[in-house]
């Protein structure tokens, strides 16, 4: 039940102690202030890297060919490494527990124009599988299919940037836009999380650019995509062996690193995980040491507090008071002090954050910000610290005898 007596005699407590008070609710503040800003700051590191992976499938996987630097096999060095349609074959053949989603692809650098406006954008020809390795989000339309690829049909996705680059304020979906001089249907518009770059592709069938631009089955480079159930450690050894098995195919020596290269994002998150694990343990070590700062300093002021009023307790206990009430009062006041510095330094923290903003961008921390519930749990973390801490020393002086602390100096 309410008490307004109690809470005059708390609310006059304060008032006649003003700078115990402050310094008491100061080390509290400071302590949720500094935890929640550690906390955010960690936070924003993790959105960084976040970031640096939005543009494509964190499970992506893209092989690229290149020259030999070693001889092999009574083979030159120096020879071409050319992927063909057979590449892709033996791959899904090989490892078809393994790969979720697959596509070869061709990528040229051309002119396009509709009606008055012309700019050069990067083709690519893909399968209807290319759209999850690049996470492109289709806003308008579709992307490619799978009888697109069948019919080698003239018809392309494209970019945001493109369609504003291209049509302005218009839709682009169902208009004709020529390529070096072949017009081509666009039936879909998409926007990439990967940023302005990766929203100015157009993605057309990759059949229908391989038997214009590429002879002899060629291709550029693959992209696929791991099952997902696999292990980061199953994804890096999965593309060793997939490495290691294309150099024999294309006899390769084993050690040459760059006539086939693959780069594999796993490893990627992988070293991003280690790194977030010891970041986010740095942390955690220093808001639990921040914490512990905080309780050791509300336990040190509370003894001093109760220290300070023994002989105001020895007058009340002389008046009739009982020792429940004692304790009663001293306790609530440490957690009225403890929860009303908590929270104001929560919301500092809090607002310091959102002040903040991006503007930590050039030291690689986006969107400084904390969970609710971490900081939450932290001040009443503090809370109950304050709680024991009043409680201990307010129960030792509610068992002295009236006439000692009286007699106290």
């Amino acid at each position: 039940m309410f008490d307004l007596d109690r809470w005059r005699e708390i609310f006059q407590a304060i008032s006649k102690n003003k700078l115990r008070t402050a310094l008491s609710g100061f080390t509290i503040s400071f302590a949720i202030l500094l935890f929640t800003l550690l906390f955010g700051i960690g936070n924003g590191l993790k959105h960084t890297f976040e970031k640096q992976f939005a543009g494509d499938s964190q499970n992506s996987i893209y092989i690229n060919s290149g020259r030999t630097t070693k001889p092999y096999k009574g083979l030159q060095s120096g020879r071409q490494i050319q992927f063909r349609n057979d590449d892709s074959k033996f791959m899904n053949e090989k490892f078809e527990d393994e790969i979720q989603y697959f596509s070869p692809n061709i990528q040229r650098n051309m002119q396009v124009i509709y009606k008055g406006e012309q700019n050069r954008y990067n083709i690519r020809g893909v399968y209807p599988d290319y759209q999850p390795l690049e996470s492109a989000i289709i806003q308008d339309g579709r992307f490619l299919s799978y009888l697109d690829i069948e019919n080698r049909a003239k018809v392309v996705a494209v970019g945001r940037l493109v369609e504003k680059d291209l049509f302005g304020s218009l839709s682009a979906i169902g208009k004709n836009i020529n390529i070096e001089g072949i017009s081509y249907k666009v039936v879909g518009v998409f926007n990439d999380p990967g940023g302005d770059n990766d929203e100015r592709y157009i993605y057309t069938p990759f059949t229908t650019m391989q038997g214009m631009y590429k002879p002899n089955d060629e291709l550029d480079y693959i992209g696929l995509t791991f099952n997902p159930k696999l292990s980061i450690d199953q994804a890096l050894a999965f593309s060793n062996s997939l490495t290691k098995m294309l150099k024999e195919k294309h006899n390769v020596d084993p050690r040459d690193q760059a006539a086939i290269r693959v780069r594999n994002y796993a490893e990627g998150t992988k070293n991003v995980q280690q790194f977030m694990m010891v970041l986010n343990v740095i942390i955690l070590f220093i808001g639990i040491g921040t914490l512990i700062a905080g309780i050791i300093g509300i336990s040190n002021i509370m003894v001093y507090i109760v220290k300070e009023r023994t002989k105001e307790l020895g007058i009340r206990k002389a008046l009739g008071a009982t020792p429940k009430s004692i304790i009663g009062m001293i306790m609530m006041e440490s957690i009225f002090v403890t929860a009303l510095a908590g929270y104001s330094g929560l919301m500092l923290g809090v607002f310091a954050l959102k002040s903040l903003g991006n503007s930590l961008e050039k030291y690689f921390i986006i969107n400084p910000s904390v969970e609710t519930y971490v900081v939450v749990g932290a001040t009443v973390i503090l809370i109950i610290a304050g709680t024991i801490a009043g409680y201990i020393p307010a129960k030792r002086a509610a068992s002295i005898k009236p006439i000692v602390a009286l007699n106290d100096e």
